[in-house]
């Protein structure tokens, strides 16, 4: 039996009640014993009249007021209103009449007279894709089925809400494979009937891994500086395991810009993905600089078995210049470090066994600009700071039980390494001339052990845990002061030292709230006073002679007590129990004030003992306390995150550097994001800055209806705007148009950019706005 079903444009569409269960067809009339309905048969040939007549098996339905059906022949004719269902592919098609071959394996039909159908669409849940589970709709003058191939004429296809869809792709012929491909040809897409975009040809993978070489389309967009510009490219996949894409974007300054990707995955636990960016700056504005140059990164991960594990992230860029002109991304405007690094790691128990390279250029300035007086031509010289370990191997053991001594127990842990490094600096006076440049041999010997032993023990309610150890150093070179700065000299030297710590915990202090309120049942408070004792000596004023490759070489002679306490709050909601609010709070007493003779006054010093603490520097010169840290987190409600950390200096009784941030999400929809970053402690040490942050939006990918966020960077000193970014979106139920405005006011780099998006629902997206780049 089956039952009518009206769908939104008003044709019939037959729902099974009771499929059948048995092989072979199943041939009946809806209409019962109406005298309108007849069936008429000779043998296996069927003479079919009513409304509806229906021929049906395991496999497929056919429907309509006039069926001749031949079972041996396995022919069907149809007119009248006819419904076809396969159920294999979840296929639906309405039209006038019908001819078709029923043989399994060897279907062929067509369908000719106000041609429709729909199939479920492949949903695509991918970040930044919209989604729909409407059917993929499609109609036509006629159509004919050759196989698994269905062909569409002077038709077109959507997967909007019927009957009035958002967009249409019409064209004279489309071949649709269900769930392997759709191809249009000569097709126009068309937004509520406006023509938009023409596809000579169209290709739209729908299986599971949608990949096939072809021309990507062209995304044209805006430059205040540039003008206007327009991209495009290819995608060439290689093979099943590589892909490549080249996207191409001329300006009409004359610049152009060339963006190649590369990626691979040879087996399974091996995956690398490389992108090449280059830019030919031909700006022709009168006086202005040109800032040509490329990029390159790349990441990658491969399971070497056995427990080996590789690992890598390079990052190039030409100049630092030429990243703060072309990047799209703010972080990468203002960021002056660029970290690469690749490792081969091994666990083995409580070993780590790791091989490291890595490259690592901090720059100070975008560049420095020099004019050869002789000729007035302007040069750039860059000033970052270049450190490398080509390689380093690192073996280090976690605490482990080695005996245990009236009743003691006793662990033992190190640390070692053994590399090549190289580090290079340059040094420029206040007129931008190189004074000298610090550089080391290209391989320079460091070698360092330094294990060390933990016990621990209570005592009335007191937890004591001391440990001691030695590090030992070596080092193939050494620095010495040259022009008011260092120079790389070629003597050997060793760091020996001695530590020793007490880290004491105190009880917990603990009370519980039995009084209910909006953050439960029951709330905790608890409080966890510790004190820590440390001693490290062996290295006094011979700190300035190591050269600095990395955190280890900041290990300087200290005699410090570390007090600390933390406020904890606890909240439970039926059986959930979440840490509502934490207040820590900390400070260092240094008895040795100037670190065995190694700070140097009227400079900005760093050590061990300070940057384990805060990571802003605070010493210029000999003090016996460290600046208050507090760090303040608080979740009170789903959706809402507070961080506050900020240091106070009680010899200024005040705070000097405050970092501080709000995140409040609320029905999934609504969002509110602020911080404010402020550093007024003295400039030998940072410059002073004020800079708040902002965002604030509304809607989602998938929120149908308008969405929009502003997001922002204000620089509160120079009363400049850094950066903005305006999105505004309106979803439909099949797709949705984006338009993003993006403002840069960053160093040299001042420029408008404007970018739009048009996403096709379970397809993907049209134009210049990236993923990456949006706001949601």
């Amino acid at each position: 039996m089956v039952d009518d079903a009206k769908r939104p444009d008003g044709r019939t569409e037959i729902k099974r009640s009771n499929p059948p269960i048995q092989e072979g067809w199943d041939i009946h009339l809806e209409c019962g014993l109406s005298p309108d309905c007849t069936h008429d048969s000779q043998g296996r040939i069927h003479k079919l009249h009513g409304h509806p007549a229906v021929v049906e098996d395991s496999r497929m339905l056919f429907s309509a007021e006039y069926i001749d059906f031949d079972e041996d022949a396995q022919e069907m004719h149809a007119k009248g209103g006819v419904y076809y269902h396969n159920f294999e592919n979840n296929e639906k098609i309405w039209c006038d009449e019908l001819w078709y071959h029923t043989e399994h394996g060897n279907e062929h039909g067509w369908f000719e007279g106000n041609v429709a159908g729909e199939t479920q669409p492949r949903i695509i849940t991918k970040p930044g894709i919209l989604t729909s589970t409407e059917p993929f709709h499609f109609e036509g003058e006629w159509a004919e089925r050759l196989g698994a191939k269905y062909i569409l004429y002077n038709g077109w296809v959507t997967d909007c809400t019927m009957p009035k869809p958002w967009w249409r792709l019409t064209g004279p012929r489309f071949d649709i494979v269900p769930k392997v491909s759709a191809i249009a040809h000569k097709a126009t897409f068309r937004l509520r009937g406006i023509p938009i975009f023409y596809f000579p040809w169209f290709y739209r993978p729908l299986q599971r891994e949608p990949r096939k070489s072809g021309l990507l389309l062209p995304e044209p967009g805006h430059s205040s500086v540039r003008g206007f510009t327009l991209a495009a490219g290819y995608f060439w996949a290689i093979n099943r395991s590589y892909d490549l894409t080249y996207r191409g974007e001329a300006f009409t300054s004359g610049s152009l810009t060339h963006h190649v990707e590369f990626r691979g995955k040879p087996k399974d636990g091996t995956d690398f993905d490389m992108i090449f960016f280059g830019a030919q700056d031909r700006s022709t504005t009168p006086g202005a600089p040109t800032y040509s140059g490329f990029s390159l990164t790349m990441v990658g991960h491969s399971d070497l078995g056995d427990g080996w594990i590789a690992r890598g992230s390079l990052s190039y860029i030409s100049s630092f210049r030429f990243q703060q002109d072309w990047t799209q991304s703010f972080n990468e405007a203002i960021g002056s470090e660029i970290h690469s690094t690749g490792f081969i790691d091994k666990n083995l128990s409580t070993f780590t066994l790791d091989v490291v390279a890595s490259r690592t250029q901090n720059y100070q300035t975008s560049e420095i600009e020099v004019t050869n007086p002789e000729t007035n031509q302007v040069s750039y010289l860059s000033d970052a700071v270049t450190i490398r370990k080509m390689p380093e191997v690192q073996l280090s053991s976690r605490d482990h039980n080695l005996v245990t001594i009236a009743g003691l127990p006793i662990w033992f842990s190190f640390e070692s390494s053994a590399g090549l490094l190289f580090r290079s600096e340059p040094f420029f006076d206040a007129n931008n001339n190189l004074i000298s440049t610090f550089k080391t041999s290209p391989f320079t010997d460091r070698i360092r052990f330094a294990p060390h032993v933990t016990t621990a023990f209570q005592l009335g309610g007191i937890h004591f845990v001391p440990s001691m150890g030695i590090d030992e150093t070596f080092y193939s070179e050494s620095q010495e002061p040259y022009l008011g700065n260092y120079q790389a000299v070629g003597t050997n030297i060793v760091r020996s030292a001695r530590d020793f710590s007490l880290d004491v915990v105190f009880p917990t202090l603990e009370r519980t709230y039995d009084t209910k309120s909006f953050l439960g049942e029951k709330l905790k408070h608890v409080i966890e006073p510790r004190v820590t004792y440390k001693y490290v000596t062996g290295i006094g004023d011979d700190f300035n002679r190591f050269i600095r490759f990395d955190e280890n070489d900041l290990l300087s002679n200290t005699n410090e007590v570390e007090i600390s306490l933390a406020n904890r709050f606890y909240a439970k909601k039926g059986k959930d129990i979440r840490e509502v609010f934490t207040w820590e709070i900390a400070q260092k007493r240094y008895f040795d004030t100037t670190f065995g003779g190694a700070l140097i006054s009227g400079q900005r010093n760093v050590f061990d003992s300070t940057a384990d603490l805060t990571g802003y520097a605070f010493l210029i010169g000999p003090r016996s306390t460290s600046p208050v840290v507090s760090t303040f987190r608080a979740s009170p409600i789903n959706g809402l995150s507070i961080q506050w950390q900020a240091d106070y200096d009680p010899r200024v009784r005040a705070i000097v550097n405050s970092t501080m941030s709000v995140d409040y999400r609320w029905k999934k929809k609504y969002l509110i994001s602020g911080g404010n970053n402020e550093v007024h402690n003295s400039p030998l040490l940072t410059p002073y800055a004020n800079q708040f942050r902002g965002r604030v939006g509304y809607g989602d990918t998938q929120h149908r209806g308008w969405n929009a966020a502003v997001d922002f960077v204000y620089d509160y000193r120079q009363h400049v705007l850094l950066y903005t970014t305006t999105q505004v979106t309106y979803n439909t139920d099949c797709c949705g148009l984006s338009v993003q405005y993006r403002r840069y006011n960053v160093g040299i780099r001042d420029e408008t950019l404007e970018y739009f998006s048009l996403s096709i629902a379970n397809i993907g997206n049209i134009g210049n706005l990236k993923k990456q780049d949006r706001l949601f």
